[in-house]
């Protein structure tokens, strides 16, 4: 038995789907399941080998759709700068090396050949580009040899990419990607394939998928469709990851499902069960189907991620300290603990404000803290794993209005934090129990700023005014032992043995 899980992309700034699969991932291993991840967005601007391990996967888990149909393996880029000058039959050559990369020039610089280091210490590459007067002319992609290469010529002005060539381990071609503007097609040694939904279905009828095998939507844009048509034997599933519906677009009498749940729900009762993260979402949604539907579906809660243990400090937390970690993204509102952040320094002057993650908005935030001079205790701090960080603060604090389950949320209990964010569906409301753990705001959807920041600057000062933040944490902390590690598996065990 395989349990498949299907995804589009993955990069360095993951979403909460590719952080939720990482953890199943985990949980699957610890009880002795088989199961494969499988992306199918093209990747080239790196090995995907290296955001599927930087998250957690392992590389036998990964089924990367492009690379299917060839004999390489998933694996990290180890393909070494030696063997690349070896293939240079012109050595009449400059070279010039950065950090990055390192360039050959002939010709006087007509010709260019620029190496990127994906290991610089042990001078291995990842892509490699050639450039004829300028113009970029050809990519290659390597692992541990050359997986694919692009080629590219001129159109209108610019160079677009016409033909992607996927290589086996021996250099031979296993198939070509022809491209012309938005159209693609797939020319494989046995059939030519005329999109990417009919490459896809192709694919997916390769798994000769077994009725003992599983396989669970974690993404299915585009190609819920082909999923839906070609699942069976296996038992299908579906996760929900985000709140499904627009409340402000739903009456008494219709229900407007969200747009990446919709062809689901429409077709739910082909499913052997639609998954929640928490029992609030779980309970909303078998409301919503007796109320807007004739369908009677499988709904299940399972927490997307879980804790191994519970994790207490080996010193003394840092008093007075917030974090919060988050994609720095609009919705996530991190701007306004910003704000918030500032104004209760007037009352809690050891405030201390520690912001993890990347996004679009990383800029503006470095802008505002600037703006109010808060460099000395407001930091970003970028990208890391936290999972012996938490435990080091005091308090984390989120204003995103909307979170399916908040696996942030979730390791910060488990690490004992007081807690601070909005009454909103559906891990705020899983894990802040207000006035005992924390502080559950008021919110409504069209609130003045400066209201919502007011209200998260009072919250903040009422942590540390009443001395009683350590309940708090012990509070969190029992809160946090129903998402401990063997509590999920055995969740996930009793599913997939679909008695």
């Amino acid at each position: 038995m395989v349990v498949y899980n299907i995804n589009l992309g993955i990069g360095w700034a993951s979403s909460g789907v590719e952080y939720a699969q990482a953890y199943r991932a985990e949980l699957l291993r610890k009880i002795n399941q088989p199961a494969k991840f499988i992306f199918t967005d093209l990747i080239l601007n790196e090995n995907i080998e290296t955001f599927t391990k930087n998250i957690g996967f392992e590389d036998n888990e990964i089924i990367w759709l492009y690379q299917f149909f060839t004999d390489i393996k998933i694996a990290p880029s180890t393909y070494p700068l030696n063997k690349i000058e070896e293939k240079l039959t012109n050595k009449d050559y400059e070279v010039s090396t950065s950090q990055d990369n390192i360039i050959y020039k002939f010709d006087g610089g007509k010709q260019e050949i620029k190496c990127h280091f994906r290991d610089m210490t042990n001078k291995y590459i990842d892509r490699i580009e050639y450039y004829y007067d300028g113009s970029l002319m050809k990519r290659e992609f390597y692992s541990y040899t050359c997986y694919a290469a692009e080629y590219l010529r001129n159109v209108d002005g610019q160079m677009k990419v016409y033909l992607r060539r996927f290589y086996n381990k021996d250099g031979s071609v296993a198939y070509e990607q022809l491209v012309d503007g938005q159209t693609e097609m797939y020319r494989l040694p046995d059939q030519i394939l005329y999109s990417k939904v009919e490459f896809f279905e192709y694919f997916f009828k390769s798994l000769n998928l077994t009725a003992d095998d599983t396989v669970i939507m974690d993404r299915s844009t585009d190609i819920g469709p082909v999923i839906l048509r070609n699942h069976q034997p296996a038992k299908l599933v579906s996760v929900v990851h985000a709140d499904h519906f627009a409340e402000n677009s739903t009456t008494n009498d219709n229900i407007l499902w969200n747009n990446f749940y919709e062809y689901e729900f429409d077709n739910a009762d082909k499913f052997a069960a639609i998954i929640s993260s928490t029992d609030a979402q779980t309970n909303l949604l078998r409301e919503q189907f007796d109320k807007y539907t004739d369908k009677k579906p499988n709904l299940v809660t399972i927490p997307v991620g879980s804790l191994d243990k519970l994790r207490y400090p080996d010193h003394e937390r840092n008093h007075y300290s917030l974090i919060t970690a988050s994609r720095l993204a609009s919705e996530k509102h991190v701007d306004w603990l910003v704000e918030a952040v500032v104004q209760a320094k007037k009352e809690v002057p050891a405030l201390t404000f520690d912001i993890y993650g990347q996004g679009g908005e990383r800029q503006k935030l470095v802008e505002l803290i600037n703006k109010y001079q808060a460099q000395d205790y407001i930091t970003l701090k970028g990208h890391h794993d936290l999972t012996e960080t938490y435990k080091n603060y005091d308090a984390y604090i989120a204003a995103s209005t909307s979170e399916g389950f908040g696996l942030s949320l979730m390791e910060a209990v488990g690490s004992g934090l007081a807690m601070v964010g909005f009454d909103v569906r559906y891990g705020n409301q899983t894990f802040i129990d207000n006035e005992k753990n924390g502080y559950l705001l008021p919110y409504k959807v069209g609130m003045e700023r400066e209201q919502v920041v007011e209200s998260l600057r009072q919250a903040i000062v009422n942590l540390f005014k009443d001395n009683h933040i350590e309940k708090m944490h012990d509070n969190s902390y029992k809160l946090a032992k129903h998402y401990l590690s063997e509590n999920v598996q055995e969740m996930w065990a009793k599913l997939l043995a679909w008695k």
